[in-house]
């Protein structure tokens, strides 16, 4: 059994580029910074960054060209590819990509630190008059082939009380 998969998570280094195929589907491609932090063996703390080329399709590409920006923290799944080419002087080249599937964008204003987008301020120890964290939105989850859930589905305790009853109408059955 084979098994290619990638999870990132980090801040892009630079604004999506888009791009379109010749059959007119858009293409995105960014890169992300990942921060990898560890002791050496003289007990130093260490930093060390790595850089992760992303290139998605489609819907996710379209996502990704108007919500991501240069800073903004996001999750990219995916699968690891890597394409060569030869240059017009014969050099061969090879490039290592993540082909995104799924993409989960971080909060607003993540990799930014605007006045107008800061909505987080540290609380200081023993005061109350500080400003709290705003809360977080919940951070939608896209996937590539994602169909939404139709709105006409019967919810849980609707099925607990068919349940209860004894009686299971067909047209209740999710399916």
């Amino acid at each position: 059994m084979n098994f290619n998969k990638a999870f990132v998570l980090g801040n892009l280094t630079r604004d999506p580029e888009v791009r379109s195929l010749p059959s007119g589907q858009p293409v995105v491609s960014f890169s992300i910074a990942t921060n990898r932090y560890f002791t050496d063996s003289q007990g130093q703390k260490k930093e060390e960054a790595e850089f992760h080329n992303i290139v998605a399709f489609g819907k996710l590409a379209d996502v990704a060209s108007r919500f991501l920006t240069k800073g903004s923290l996001a999750f990219v799944e995916g699968r690891i590819k890597t394409r060569s080419w030869q240059d017009q002087q014969g050099q061969k080249h090879w490039k290592t990509e993540i082909i995104a599937e799924v993409l989960q964008l971080g909060p607003r204003g993540s990799g930014t630190n605007t006045a107008g987008n800061n909505n987080y301020t540290p609380k200081s120890f023993g005061s109350s008059s500080e400003k709290q964290p705003a809360k977080e939105p919940e951070i939608p989850i896209i996937e590539e082939n994602y169909t939404p859930p139709a709105d006409s589905m019967p919810s849980s305790s609707d099925m607990a009380s068919d349940i209860a009853s004894d009686e299971i109408d067909v047209k209740d059955i999710p399916f």
